[in-house]
């Protein structure tokens, strides 16, 4: 049993959608952020950095959303969300996963929270964030149009609902991530999918639902 604590639509929408499609037992703990909760004492026991998500497993909270992903998929090899160790595939799915990680997800937090970086010039860091976003999102549509449908060619796994999480974030920038043809039906494809109603009511998601 696992219990994610969340915030919705927030970055534990990777590791929720990956608990869905696993079909792990777990719980859910809403962290309401605009309360404060994540800077509570009780919350910071859990995760010290104060965000969300946390995923406590075998009673042990752990944190960072493409980590917990990456070891649910390793946890759980039998849903088959990440090539095998030592597959000629795995290269590209950790490649893909921490460029997802390293290169766009770093960009949201500058696009949502430009003051924060570097107060007085919030209106700079917002622009180069939109501007590398959309870079990113070129990269990928040229992946998947060289490679797809899904990011690792036929075979769907973490590293789509991956993609599919920042999307969504996008959904509300000047270019959207549906802007691009080929993470248009991405979207549209892995929002097809069972989980991601599922989500989406348990979460409370209406936008982009």
């Amino acid at each position: 049993m696992y219990t994610l604590y969340y915030a919705p639509g927030s970055a534990n929408l990777l590791v929720h959608l990956a608990l869905l499609e696993i079909g792990a037992p777990h719980t859910l703990e809403r962290v309401d952020l605009d309360a404060g909760q994540q800077r509570s004492a009780a919350y910071l026991t859990l995760n010290p950095n104060g965000v969300v998500p946390t995923l406590v497993i075998d009673g042990v909270p752990h944190g960072e959303a493409a980590a917990l992903a990456m070891l649910l998929a390793e946890r759980h090899a039998e849903a088959a969300l990440a090539p095998a160790t030592g597959s000629a595939q795995r290269a590209d799915y950790l490649q893909w996963m921490l460029y997802l990680a390293n290169s766009l997800q770093p960009l949201f937090r500058q696009w949502f929270y430009p003051g924060d970086h570097l107060p007085g010039a919030a209106d700079s860091i917002k622009e180069a964030a939109r501007i590398g976003i959309e870079k990113c999102w070129s990269h990928i549509d040229a992946q998947l149009a060289a490679h797809g449908p899904y990011m690792l060619g036929d075979t769907f796994g973490m590293v789509d609902l991956y993609a599919l999480m920042l999307m969504r974030w996008s959904r509300n920038m000047p270019r959207p991530a549906t802007a691009w043809p080929q993470l248009a039906a991405l979207a549209a494809r892995l929002k097809a999918r069972p989980s991601w109603k599922r989500v989406c009511e348990a979460e409370g998601l209406v936008e982009w639902a």
